[in-house]
C-alpha cells in the first residue's frame, strides 16, 4: 500500500482494527483458526446451535465475531477491563443486537454481579487468562463454576506448557521463533507494533491512554510474572471446583484449549 492510499489516523473503521488484531494475533499463533474451530464444535456438540455465550476476557470480540458468524441464533456477552479493547469491540459490534459488552475487572471478588445474565450455556475464553497468577486463577475458575449453568461448558484456550518435555519444548520454541521473524520480516506487525498503530488512531488514542495509567503498558511484561500452568493443572483444578468432567480437546506443542463440562 503506498503513502498516499493509506488510512491516516482516525480514518480506519473498525472492521479495519478486527482485522488488524486477528493477524496480530495469527503471527504469535499460526493454528489459531484451527483451535476456534474446534472451540465451536464443542459449544455445539454439547449445548446446541442457539447458545447464550460469555466471551471472557474479549478484547476486540474475537470470540464474539466467530460464534455469531457460525451461529445465526446465538446471544453473546463480552467482559474486559481494557478500554482500548473494548472501544474496537463495541465500535465493531454497534449494530449487532445480539452482542453486548461489560467492562468488568476478573480480578474484582463482584465483577459476576455486572452481567446481564446468571448463567450462560458456554463460556469461551482464548489467549487471556495467563495474564493471572495461579491462585486468582483458581479463584476465578471457582466463580465459573457458578457461572456455567449445569451441562454447560466452560473452555479455556491458552498457552500451556508441559515442563515434562524440554528438548520438545526448546524445538518448538525455535521453530515459532525463526517463523515469527520471517513474518516480522515480511511486514507483519507484533503485540508491540500493534499497540503503536492503536496509539495513533485519534480514537483510541484516549482510551490506550487509560488503559496504560490504569492497568500498565501492555508491552512491558507478563502480569503473572513467568507463571503459567499446564493443560493437565488446569483439568485438574476445574475438576476441584464443580466441574463433572474436564481434560484438553486439542494441543500444540505450546498451547491447548481444556474443556470442562458442568
Amino acid at each position: 500500500m503506498t503513502t498516499e492510499n493509506a488510512a491516516r489516523p482516525g480514518q480506519r473503521d473498525w472492521g479495519s482494527w478486527q482485522d488488524s488484531w486477528d493477524r496480530q494475533q495469527g503471527w504469535y499463533l499460526p493454528d489459531r483458526e484451527e483451535r476456534f474451530r474446534v472451540m465451536l464444535d464443542m459449544v455445539e456438540a454439547l449445548v446446541g446451535r442457539e447458545p447464550r455465550v460469555l466471551d471472557l476476557a474479549c478484547g476486540t470480540g474475537s470470540i464474539t465475531q466467530r460464534v455469531l458468524e457460525r451461529f445465526p441464533r446465538a446471544e453473546t456477552v463480552g467482559v474486559d477491563l481494557d478500554p482500548a479493547l473494548l472501544t474496537i469491540a463495541r465500535g465493531y459490534f454497534a449494530d449487532e443486537p445480539r452482542a453486548r459488552f461489560v467492562t468488568a475487572d476478573l480480578t474484582d471478588p463482584g465483577w459476576p454481579g455486572l452481567l446481564p445474565h446468571a448463567s450462560y450455556d458456554a463460556v469461551l475464553t482464548a489467549t487471556a487468562l495467563h495474564w493471572l497468577q495461579t491462585e486468582p486463577l483458581r479463584t476465578l475458575y471457582g466463580q465459573l463454576a457458578d457461572v456455567v449453568r449445569e451441562g454447560g461448558v466452560l473452555m479455556n484456550a491458552d498457552h500451556m506448557p508441559d515442563e515434562s518435555t524440554p528438548r520438545i519444548n526448546a524445538a518448538a520454541h525455535l521453530f515459532d521463533r525463526e517463523r515469527r521473524e520471517r513474518a516480522r520480516s515480511a511486514g507483519e506487525l507484533d503485540w508491540a507494533g500493534w499497540w503503536q498503530e492503536v496509539t495513533r488512531d485519534e480514537r483510541l488514542a484516549g482510551p490506550a491512554a487509560e488503559r496504560f495509567r490504569t492497568l500498565g503498558d501492555p508491552v512491558a511484561g507478563d502480569h503473572a510474572d513467568g507463571e503459567v500452568q499446564s493443560a493437565e493443572w488446569h483439568a485438574r483444578t476445574l475438576r476441584d471446583l464443580g466441574f463433572a468432567e474436564a481434560r484438553t480437546v486439542w494441543c500444540a506443542p505450546q498451547d491447548g484449549l481444556v474443556l470442562g463440562l458442568r
